[in-house]
């Protein structure tokens, strides 16, 4: 007769009882995702003024320059995608840890020599590669996070960690703000020099945070670790396709929206006779404004997803998102209206992307957990690449108001499929 399975730990139910391990891994995360932050929007602050140097322009209005600023963009998604399957492979076969220490090593040390391109595509291939260690630090850290720290704990989880985005991000726009006061015009390319000091992370990281116990385990009881075909096969197909589904159509119109209304703002400012200079602070100004509502969205995502699940939850948010988008562009209105009105309410709903952090790793078996949630989630952005491309060819005349109410309406589609995803096997 074999021996009784041990009973489950319990598990920790005040931050007091947590272990040594899960602060550890819980710091890492939150660090690596604060850093991405900071490097995310850093291209979007500077890109109009950027591009005009690299295309040795100064009419912002040239096609040109909005369809560089397009193609860098697009580049930049592509490569998260293509980071988030490859460094989420990496993740289930050589552990979390060790992966989380290379993805942030690729966009720190890629995102700094940004600084250096001469041309709009050394731009371009520059952030793509920044890029690929962005999207493997999204499925790495998510995975490493759900199997260390309290099931029931998620959806605070995914809000403290999409807040480590935000943050990094108002640093993101400040470090901006004070660059362009205090410099010369025609510094914006400086500003992702700031991108180097993640690569001081990786230190700690490989001193200090464990691989987690379940990933050893899961290894330990097979022969060979599943391949990543295995994500089309069998039961796992019908997880892989819906959340990619969710994931592609909810993440365009996100990066559509975030992108553009920037671009927007520039063009609202600029068409009242702004002073260059003047536009790059207020556009980082309302771009602070807008990561301070999200924040506050983060929080509010979490607090629903625990009375309602988190499947009802995203749903319930991207009809706020849509309603939001609609709001703010079915009229034109001025700068100061859409910067500290209208937009924050998209910020606010946008939380709901954090919830995806802690739901979507979990869906999947524990080997293939980085794989499936790095493919899925950041499969999306290849999607949105192909959107942001698209979007760049039927803004005709700089109307992106246009481009973003239709946008807005892609959060409905997204909506009714995430009716259809599964919950968590580990919480049914």
């Amino acid at each position: 007769m074999p021996p009784p399975s041990p009973a489950p730990a319990r598990e920790a139910t005040h931050l007091r009882e947590l272990s040594p391990h899960q602060w550890k891994s819980g710091i890492a995360a939150w660090l690596g995702w604060m850093f991405d932050g900071l490097e995310l929007h850093l291209y979007t602050l500077v890109a109009g003024p950027l591009v005009m140097q690299l295309l040795h322009t100064t009419d912002a209005a040239n096609p040109e320059v909005n369809e560089k600023k397009a193609y860098i963009q697009a580049a930049f998604l592509i490569g998260w995608a293509l980071g988030g399957a490859f460094f989420g492979r990496l993740g289930d076969l050589l552990g979390r840890s060790r992966s989380l220490t290379l993805t942030i090593l690729t966009y720190a040390l890629c995102t700094g020599l940004c600084s250096f391109a001469e041309t709009w595509w050394q731009l371009m291939i520059f952030r793509f590669v920044a890029a690929l260690g962005i999207g493997g630090e999204w499925a790495v850290g998510a995975s490493l996070l759900s199997e260390t720290w309290p099931k029931a704990w998620r959806p605070w989880m995914a809000a403290v960690l999409q807040t480590g985005v935000n943050i990094g991000v108002l640093g993101g726009a400040i470090f901006v703000g004070l660059l362009i006061t205090y410099m010369p015009a025609g510094s914006e390319r400086w500003v992702f020099l700031i991108g180097v000091l993640p690569a001081l992370l990786v230190f700690w990281i490989r001193k200090h945070v464990p691989e987690p116990e379940t990933w050893k385990q899961a290894g330990a009881t097979v022969e060979k670790k599943p391949g990543a075909i295995a994500l089309f096969q069998g039961s796992v197909l019908s997880t892989t396709l819906r959340t990619t589904l969710v994931c592609a159509l909810g993440l365009s119109a996100w990066w559509l929206f975030l992108f553009w209304q920037t671009q927007h703002l520039r063009k609202v400012l600029g068409d009242a006779h702004t002073p260059a200079t003047e536009i790059t602070r207020l556009v980082s100004a309302a771009f602070f404004a807008f990561n301070f509502a999200s924040v506050l969205g983060n929080f509010g995502a979490g607090w629903l997803a625990k009375r309602i699940g988190n499947r009802r939850a995203i749903a319930l948010l991207f009809v706020g998102l849509t309603a939001s988008i609609f709001a703010a562009f079915v009229i034109p209105r001025d700068f100061g209206a859409l910067a500290w009105f209208w937009l924050p309410f998209g910020g606010f709903f946008g939380g709901v992307f954090g919830l995806f952090t802690m739901y979507l790793p979990p869906l999947f078996p524990i080997l293939l957990r980085t794989t499936g949630a790095g493919f899925c989630y950041n499969i999306g952005r290849i999607a949105a690449a192909a959107g942001t491309i698209f979007a760049a060819q039927i803004t005709q005349g700089g109307n992106f108001r246009q481009t973003l109410l239709y946008d807005g309406f892609l959060f409905i589609p997204a909506m009714l499929f995430t009716l259809l995803l599964p919950p968590p096997p580990d919480e049914s």
